[in-house]
């Protein structure tokens, strides 16, 4: 009997191993279509949350494209630079924005042409260009934002 067991959690793990590497793939299909290529959007939101929840803010604030605009303690603020938004990072990263961030699962994340987006909007990734043509970018984080959930 505990034979049987084994091959069905060994088959349920493998099926939701499938389902995931699927939906993964579907998340992964949306931003190549949108971007190109999806490893450099994966690499910056992966490593994005788990900064985020360690409380890295000098790695968060790596992640961020500056000046970016954000609200701290209700006042719209232009932070423009890293030094900036690690000395203001608890009032920026508020813990309605860090869970949106540490909970969002990658194969449910939202692709448009605007960028990918964590929660319902709180924070937004995309491609910077580096040059005039933009032939050259760095995905980084856009927006963080505080939203009507």
């Amino acid at each position: 009997m505990s034979g049987i067991l084994y091959v069905l959690v060994a088959v349920s793990a493998c099926a939701a191993a499938t389902l995931a590497f699927a939906e993964d793939n579907a998340t992964n299909a949306a931003i190549d279509q949108a971007f190109g290529d999806h490893a450099k959007y994966r690499a910056v939101i992966l490593s994005f949350q788990k900064a985020v929840a360690a409380h890295d803010s000098a790695a968060v604030a790596e992640l961020v494209s500056y000046p970016i605009s954000v609200s701290i303690k209700g006042r719209k603020t232009t932070v423009s630079n890293a030094k900036a938004f690690i000395a203001n990072y608890d009032a920026i990263m508020t813990p309605d924005i860090v869970s949106s961030v540490t909970e969002q699962k990658y194969e449910d994340l939202f692709v448009n042409s605007h960028g990918v987006m964590f929660g319902n909007g709180q924070v937004w990734v995309d491609g910077v260009c580096k040059d005039n043509s933009c032939k050259t970018l760095d995905v980084k984080i856009i927006t963080i934002q505080h939203t009507a959930s």
